[in-house]
């Protein structure tokens, strides 16, 4: 039976690691940093991303957050912020050694979450 992509993506352990990566990168990216700077609550945004990408996954922790498309009403979020967004996603993968396959599952669902995300 093949692993489910909660599995390579290493786990909770794994994701959390991604998680602190990727935000990381997110406030380091002049694109999307203001977004993010503005976020109150860091421990919270990575939280919730951790049970996102978890529960997304197939992984057995529940999401608490709100769902995307309330998240970013009213933000308006451009084509070109999201492919920033995933930039850093993949670079996070990237340092976190995940293969060429996981990565584009990853990429994929993220693409298919556009309509929840841009233009809002």
């Amino acid at each position: 039976m093949a692993a489910s992509l909660f599995e390579r993506l290493g786990g909770e352990d794994g994701i959390r690691r991604l998680v602190t990566d990727l935000v990381d990168n997110h406030y380091r990216n002049p694109l999307i940093r203001t977004r993010f700077e503005r976020v109150k609550d860091r421990a919270a945004l990575e939280r919730h991303s951790v049970e996102f990408l978890c529960a997304g996954s197939g992984g057995p922790q529940t999401y608490t957050g709100r769902d995307l498309l309330s998240v970013h009403q009213g933000m308006n979020v451009s084509e070109q912020e999201l492919i920033a967004a995933i930039d850093d996603i993949v670079a996070a993968m990237t340092k976190n050694q995940l293969d060429a396959s996981v990565q584009n599952e990853v990429v994929a669902i993220l693409y298919s979450l556009k309509g929840e995300v841009v233009r809002r």
